[in-house]
Protein backbone atom coordinates (compact mmCIF):
# COMPACT_ATOMS: atom_id res chain seq x y z
CA UNK A 1 0.00 0.00 0.00
CA UNK A 2 1.59 3.68 -0.40
CA UNK A 3 2.80 5.20 2.51
CA UNK A 4 0.75 8.33 2.35
CA UNK A 5 -2.35 6.24 2.81
CA UNK A 6 -0.72 3.85 5.88
CA UNK A 7 -0.34 7.44 7.90
CA UNK A 8 -3.72 8.68 7.02
CA UNK A 9 -7.03 8.71 8.70
CA UNK A 10 -9.30 9.53 5.45
CA UNK A 11 -8.89 9.52 1.39
CA UNK A 12 -11.00 12.52 0.58
CA UNK A 13 -11.88 12.82 -3.09
CA UNK A 14 -13.50 15.61 -4.91
CA UNK A 15 -14.70 15.38 -8.27
CA UNK A 16 -15.91 18.23 -10.82
CA UNK A 17 -19.24 16.94 -13.11
CA UNK A 18 -21.63 18.53 -15.52
CA UNK A 19 -24.62 17.76 -17.46
CA UNK A 20 -23.54 16.14 -20.28
CA UNK A 21 -26.12 18.12 -22.13
CA UNK A 22 -27.09 21.71 -21.99
CA UNK A 23 -27.39 23.03 -18.02
CA UNK A 24 -30.29 21.63 -16.48
CA UNK A 25 -30.19 18.46 -13.95
CA UNK A 26 -32.50 16.60 -11.96
CA UNK A 27 -32.10 15.75 -8.42
CA UNK A 28 -32.96 13.23 -6.26
CA UNK A 29 -36.09 13.28 -4.67
CA UNK A 30 -37.65 12.21 -1.58
CA UNK A 31 -41.14 11.40 -0.31
CA UNK A 32 -43.37 14.40 1.28
CA UNK A 33 -39.88 16.54 0.41
CA UNK A 34 -38.90 16.28 -3.37
CA UNK A 35 -35.67 17.68 -4.11
CA UNK A 36 -33.46 18.65 -0.83
CA UNK A 37 -32.43 22.40 -1.81
CA UNK A 38 -30.41 24.22 1.55
CA UNK A 39 -28.69 27.21 2.15
CA UNK A 40 -25.47 27.46 3.29
CA UNK A 41 -24.52 29.87 6.61
CA UNK A 42 -23.08 32.29 3.37
CA UNK A 43 -26.79 32.26 1.94
CA UNK A 44 -25.46 29.65 -1.22
CA UNK A 45 -28.44 27.72 -2.23
CA UNK A 46 -27.56 23.98 -2.41
CA UNK A 47 -28.65 20.83 -3.90
CA UNK A 48 -28.52 17.60 -3.13
CA UNK A 49 -28.07 15.70 -6.40
CA UNK A 50 -27.56 12.14 -5.06
CA UNK A 51 -27.44 10.88 -1.82
CA UNK A 52 -25.07 8.63 0.20
CA UNK A 53 -27.54 5.82 0.15
CA UNK A 54 -27.71 5.75 -3.09
CA UNK A 55 -24.21 6.44 -4.13
CA UNK A 56 -23.28 3.61 -1.39
CA UNK A 57 -26.21 1.65 -4.20
CA UNK A 58 -24.59 2.72 -7.06
CA UNK A 59 -20.34 1.39 -6.17
CA UNK A 60 -21.98 -1.88 -5.06
CA UNK A 61 -23.68 -2.32 -8.49
CA UNK A 62 -20.41 -1.02 -9.96
CA UNK A 63 -18.88 -4.62 -9.63
CA UNK A 64 -21.91 -6.41 -10.72
CA UNK A 65 -22.57 -8.52 -14.12
CA UNK A 66 -24.86 -6.08 -15.82
CA UNK A 67 -28.61 -7.42 -15.25
CA UNK A 68 -27.45 -10.11 -13.14
CA UNK A 69 -26.77 -10.73 -8.84
CA UNK A 70 -23.48 -12.16 -9.80
CA UNK A 71 -20.05 -11.03 -9.87
CA UNK A 72 -18.25 -9.16 -12.43
CA UNK A 73 -16.31 -12.19 -14.14
CA UNK A 74 -12.98 -9.32 -14.34
CA UNK A 75 -12.92 -10.06 -10.28
CA UNK A 76 -13.37 -13.57 -10.15
CA UNK A 77 -12.05 -15.11 -6.78
CA UNK A 78 -13.60 -12.43 -5.05
CA UNK A 79 -15.73 -13.69 -2.08
CA UNK A 80 -19.82 -13.12 -2.02
CA UNK A 81 -23.02 -15.21 -1.40
CA UNK A 82 -25.06 -15.98 -3.85
CA UNK A 83 -28.33 -17.26 -2.97
CA UNK A 84 -30.95 -19.48 -5.29
CA UNK A 85 -35.19 -18.61 -4.30
CA UNK A 86 -36.35 -22.06 -4.37
CA UNK A 87 -40.65 -21.74 -4.53
CA UNK A 88 -42.68 -24.97 -5.34
CA UNK A 89 -43.80 -25.24 -8.62
CA UNK A 90 -42.45 -21.85 -9.42
CA UNK A 91 -39.06 -20.54 -11.32
CA UNK A 92 -36.55 -20.11 -9.06
CA UNK A 93 -34.94 -16.59 -9.05
CA UNK A 94 -31.51 -15.21 -8.16
CA UNK A 95 -29.91 -13.02 -5.45
CA UNK A 96 -26.67 -12.36 -3.90
CA UNK A 97 -25.20 -9.95 -1.11
CA UNK A 98 -23.67 -7.97 -3.66
CA UNK A 99 -26.89 -6.87 -4.69
CA UNK A 100 -29.21 -7.14 -1.71
CA UNK A 101 -30.46 -3.75 0.23
CA UNK A 102 -28.30 -5.14 3.26
CA UNK A 103 -26.07 -7.40 2.04
CA UNK A 104 -25.35 -10.82 4.03
CA UNK A 105 -28.37 -9.08 6.77
CA UNK A 106 -30.42 -10.28 3.64
CA UNK A 107 -33.57 -12.60 5.14
CA UNK A 108 -32.91 -14.71 1.77
CA UNK A 109 -28.92 -15.15 3.33
CA UNK A 110 -28.90 -15.12 6.85
CA UNK A 111 -32.19 -16.45 7.61
CA UNK A 112 -30.64 -19.94 5.55
CA UNK A 113 -30.17 -22.35 8.90
CA UNK A 114 -26.67 -23.36 7.04
CA UNK A 115 -25.37 -19.81 6.42
CA UNK A 116 -26.18 -18.44 9.88
CA UNK A 117 -24.62 -21.35 11.59
CA UNK A 118 -21.22 -20.78 8.89
CA UNK A 119 -21.73 -16.94 9.82
CA UNK A 120 -21.83 -17.71 13.23
CA UNK A 121 -18.80 -20.12 13.32
CA UNK A 122 -16.61 -17.24 10.95
CA UNK A 123 -17.38 -14.22 13.28
CA UNK A 124 -17.23 -16.04 16.47
CA UNK A 125 -20.62 -14.71 17.81
CA UNK A 126 -21.75 -16.11 21.42
CA UNK A 127 -25.27 -14.86 22.60
CA UNK A 128 -24.86 -13.17 25.43
CA UNK A 129 -20.85 -13.00 25.56
CA UNK A 130 -18.64 -9.92 24.34
CA UNK A 131 -17.92 -9.25 20.95
CA UNK A 132 -14.87 -9.53 19.56
CA UNK A 133 -14.89 -7.04 16.71
CA UNK A 134 -11.57 -7.93 14.81
CA UNK A 135 -13.00 -11.63 14.52
CA UNK A 136 -16.11 -10.34 13.19
CA UNK A 137 -14.50 -7.91 11.09
CA UNK A 138 -11.99 -11.55 9.91
CA UNK A 139 -15.43 -13.50 9.19
CA UNK A 140 -17.31 -11.10 7.75
CA UNK A 141 -14.48 -10.14 5.16
CA UNK A 142 -13.90 -13.98 4.63
CA UNK A 143 -17.74 -14.41 3.36
CA UNK A 144 -18.05 -10.94 1.55
CA UNK A 145 -15.74 -7.89 1.64
CA UNK A 146 -18.12 -5.83 0.39
CA UNK A 147 -20.55 -6.16 3.49
CA UNK A 148 -17.38 -5.04 5.59
CA UNK A 149 -16.49 -2.06 2.78
CA UNK A 150 -19.85 -0.71 2.58
CA UNK A 151 -21.41 -1.81 6.54
CA UNK A 152 -24.06 -3.70 7.63
CA UNK A 153 -26.14 -3.64 10.81
CA UNK A 154 -27.47 -7.48 11.27
CA UNK A 155 -30.69 -6.65 12.55
CA UNK A 156 -31.92 -10.17 11.35
CA UNK A 157 -29.29 -11.62 13.29
CA UNK A 158 -29.50 -12.85 16.69
CA UNK A 159 -30.02 -9.63 19.13
CA UNK A 160 -29.04 -7.07 16.33
CA UNK A 161 -25.33 -6.18 18.02
CA UNK A 162 -23.47 -6.78 14.80
CA UNK A 163 -22.94 -3.19 13.41
CA UNK A 164 -20.17 -2.34 11.21
CA UNK A 165 -20.22 1.51 9.55
CA UNK A 166 -19.91 2.05 5.83
CA UNK A 167 -15.73 2.41 5.10
CA UNK A 168 -16.54 4.40 1.62
CA UNK A 169 -19.28 6.59 1.51
CA UNK A 170 -20.26 9.04 -1.34
CA UNK A 171 -22.69 11.91 -2.23
CA UNK A 172 -23.41 14.58 -4.95
CA UNK A 173 -23.61 18.05 -4.41
CA UNK A 174 -24.33 21.05 -6.75
CA UNK A 175 -23.84 24.96 -5.70
CA UNK A 176 -25.58 27.98 -6.07
CA UNK A 177 -28.69 26.23 -7.83
CA UNK A 178 -31.98 28.05 -9.35
CA UNK A 179 -34.85 26.46 -10.82
CA UNK A 180 -35.61 25.80 -14.12
CA UNK A 181 -39.27 24.93 -13.90
CA UNK A 182 -41.19 23.65 -17.30
CA UNK A 183 -44.02 21.02 -17.97
CA UNK A 184 -45.55 18.63 -20.36
CA UNK A 185 -48.82 16.90 -21.24
CA UNK A 186 -49.47 12.89 -21.43
CA UNK A 187 -51.97 12.68 -24.72
CA UNK A 188 -54.27 9.92 -25.19
CA UNK A 189 -54.61 10.73 -28.88
CA UNK A 190 -57.95 8.32 -28.98
CA UNK A 191 -59.95 10.46 -26.59
CA UNK A 192 -58.32 13.21 -24.73
CA UNK A 193 -61.56 13.50 -22.31
CA UNK A 194 -60.82 9.78 -20.86
CA UNK A 195 -64.35 8.85 -21.28
CA UNK A 196 -63.23 5.86 -23.11
CA UNK A 197 -62.31 3.10 -20.60
CA UNK A 198 -61.07 -0.70 -20.56
CA UNK A 199 -63.52 -2.87 -18.78
CA UNK A 200 -62.68 -3.75 -15.64
CA UNK A 201 -59.90 -1.16 -15.29
CA UNK A 202 -61.01 2.44 -14.19
CA UNK A 203 -58.57 3.75 -12.63
CA UNK A 204 -58.01 7.91 -12.88
CA UNK A 205 -54.80 7.58 -15.86
CA UNK A 206 -56.83 8.23 -19.66
CA UNK A 207 -57.09 11.07 -21.21
CA UNK A 208 -54.84 14.39 -21.40
CA UNK A 209 -52.80 14.51 -17.78
CA UNK A 210 -50.48 17.89 -18.02
CA UNK A 211 -48.10 18.12 -15.26
CA UNK A 212 -45.22 20.02 -13.97
CA UNK A 213 -41.41 20.01 -14.11
CA UNK A 214 -38.80 21.52 -11.96
CA UNK A 215 -35.57 20.91 -12.60
CA UNK A 216 -32.18 22.52 -11.58
CA UNK A 217 -29.17 24.35 -13.02
CA UNK A 218 -26.44 24.83 -11.12
CA UNK A 219 -22.57 27.20 -10.66
CA UNK A 220 -21.24 24.18 -9.65
CA UNK A 221 -21.94 19.99 -9.56
CA UNK A 222 -19.26 18.09 -7.62
CA UNK A 223 -19.26 14.70 -6.67
CA UNK A 224 -17.25 13.77 -3.07
CA UNK A 225 -15.99 10.46 -1.64
CA UNK A 226 -14.61 9.33 1.32
CA UNK A 227 -12.72 6.21 2.52
CA UNK A 228 -12.63 5.60 5.98
CA UNK A 229 -8.56 4.57 6.07
CA UNK A 230 -8.44 4.46 10.17
CA UNK A 231 -11.33 2.26 10.60
CA UNK A 232 -10.20 -0.73 8.35
CA UNK A 233 -7.31 -0.13 9.98
CA UNK A 234 -8.73 -0.48 13.48
CA UNK A 235 -10.62 -4.42 12.71
CA UNK A 236 -6.95 -5.68 12.82
CA UNK A 237 -6.76 -7.26 9.29
CA UNK A 238 -3.84 -8.72 7.67
CA UNK A 239 -2.21 -6.47 5.17
CA UNK A 240 -3.45 -8.26 2.51
CA UNK A 241 -7.56 -7.93 3.40
CA UNK A 242 -6.37 -3.98 3.73
CA UNK A 243 -5.03 -4.15 0.66
CA UNK A 244 -7.68 -5.60 -1.13
CA UNK A 245 -10.75 -3.42 0.19
CA UNK A 246 -8.85 0.17 -0.29
CA UNK A 247 -7.85 -1.13 -4.08
CA UNK A 248 -11.35 -2.12 -4.56
CA UNK A 249 -13.08 1.12 -3.19
CA UNK A 250 -10.51 3.04 -5.70
CA UNK A 251 -11.83 0.47 -8.07
CA UNK A 252 -15.48 1.18 -7.15
CA UNK A 253 -14.71 4.75 -7.71
CA UNK A 254 -13.40 5.10 -10.68
CA UNK A 255 -15.65 2.63 -12.44
CA UNK A 256 -18.59 4.59 -11.03
CA UNK A 257 -17.46 8.04 -12.47
CA UNK A 258 -16.79 5.75 -15.53
CA UNK A 259 -19.80 4.40 -16.54
CA UNK A 260 -22.16 5.18 -13.56
CA UNK A 261 -22.93 8.79 -14.03
CA UNK A 262 -26.06 8.68 -15.80
CA UNK A 263 -28.15 9.07 -12.72
CA UNK A 264 -31.98 9.67 -14.19
CA UNK A 265 -33.35 10.32 -17.62
CA UNK A 266 -32.82 14.19 -16.81
CA UNK A 267 -29.80 13.86 -15.09
CA UNK A 268 -26.52 12.86 -17.26
CA UNK A 269 -23.66 13.74 -15.94
CA UNK A 270 -20.13 13.83 -17.24
CA UNK A 271 -16.67 14.24 -15.27
CA UNK A 272 -14.47 17.51 -15.68
CA UNK A 273 -10.88 16.67 -15.12
CA UNK A 274 -9.22 14.38 -13.25
CA UNK A 275 -10.25 13.77 -9.26
CA UNK A 276 -8.64 16.00 -6.83
CA UNK A 277 -7.26 14.71 -3.52
CA UNK A 278 -7.94 16.52 -0.49
CA UNK A 279 -6.48 14.34 1.93
CA UNK A 280 -3.55 12.69 1.94
CA UNK A 281 -1.98 15.41 0.20
CA UNK A 282 0.48 14.20 -2.48
CA UNK A 283 -1.71 10.82 -3.69
CA UNK A 284 -3.02 10.32 -6.91
CA UNK A 285 -6.36 8.08 -6.95
CA UNK A 286 -5.05 5.00 -9.79
CA UNK A 287 -7.16 5.08 -13.11
CA UNK A 288 -9.60 2.13 -13.56
CA UNK A 289 -7.24 -0.30 -14.40
CA UNK A 290 -4.54 0.17 -12.79
CA UNK A 291 -7.17 0.05 -10.03
CA UNK A 292 -8.68 -3.62 -11.03
CA UNK A 293 -5.06 -4.97 -11.67
CA UNK A 294 -4.09 -4.36 -7.96
CA UNK A 295 -7.43 -5.90 -7.02
CA UNK A 296 -6.62 -8.99 -8.84
CA UNK A 297 -3.17 -9.44 -7.32
CA UNK A 298 -4.79 -8.56 -3.74
CA UNK A 299 -7.28 -11.09 -4.37
CA UNK A 300 -4.66 -13.62 -5.27
CA UNK A 301 -2.68 -12.81 -1.65
CA UNK A 302 -6.21 -13.58 -0.02
CA UNK A 303 -6.83 -16.42 -1.41
CA UNK A 304 -3.32 -17.47 -1.03
CA UNK A 305 -3.34 -15.98 3.28
CA UNK A 306 -6.27 -18.30 3.04
CA UNK A 307 -8.53 -15.04 4.41
CA UNK A 308 -11.66 -16.56 1.85
CA UNK A 309 -14.21 -18.92 2.35
CA UNK A 310 -13.54 -21.87 -0.42
CA UNK A 311 -14.91 -21.76 -2.23
CA UNK A 312 -15.26 -18.36 -2.16
CA UNK A 313 -18.67 -18.09 -3.34
CA UNK A 314 -20.47 -19.78 -1.08
CA UNK A 315 -24.15 -20.94 -2.72
CA UNK A 316 -27.26 -21.27 -0.83
CA UNK A 317 -30.50 -22.58 -1.58
CA UNK A 318 -33.26 -20.81 0.44
CA UNK A 319 -37.10 -22.26 0.16
CA UNK A 320 -39.22 -19.40 -0.27
CA UNK A 321 -43.27 -18.66 -0.73
CA UNK A 322 -46.09 -16.21 -1.82
CA UNK A 323 -47.37 -14.57 1.26
CA UNK A 324 -50.74 -12.95 -0.07
CA UNK A 325 -52.72 -9.97 2.01
CA UNK A 326 -53.58 -10.88 5.17
CA UNK A 327 -52.68 -14.92 4.86
CA UNK A 328 -50.29 -15.98 7.83
CA UNK A 329 -47.32 -17.38 6.96
CA UNK A 330 -47.35 -21.50 6.90
CA UNK A 331 -43.49 -22.59 7.30
CA UNK A 332 -44.85 -25.66 5.74
CA UNK A 333 -45.45 -24.58 2.66
CA UNK A 334 -41.87 -23.67 1.68
CA UNK A 335 -40.81 -27.41 2.04
CA UNK A 336 -44.06 -28.92 0.24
Amino acid sequence: MDKLLTQASRLLVEVDLKPIQGDRLQPTGFADLGAAVYDRPDGTRMLLVESSQSVANRLEHAILLPGTARLDPDLVGLPYVLVKLEKKDAVSAETSSLFEAHRINSPFIIANDGFEQKFREATGYAKGQPLSWPKIAKGIFKLDPNSLLHGIFMANFEDGRIKIPRALTGFIEAENVREAHSGGVKNNPIDPSGTIRVVGYDKDVYGNVPYHRKEFVAARIRAYFNLDLALLRSYALEQPAIDLLTNLAFFKIRRFLNQGLRLRTACDLNVVGEPHITAPSGFCLPNEEDAKAAVLLAIKACAASNLFAVPPVTELETPVILKLKDQKQDASEATE
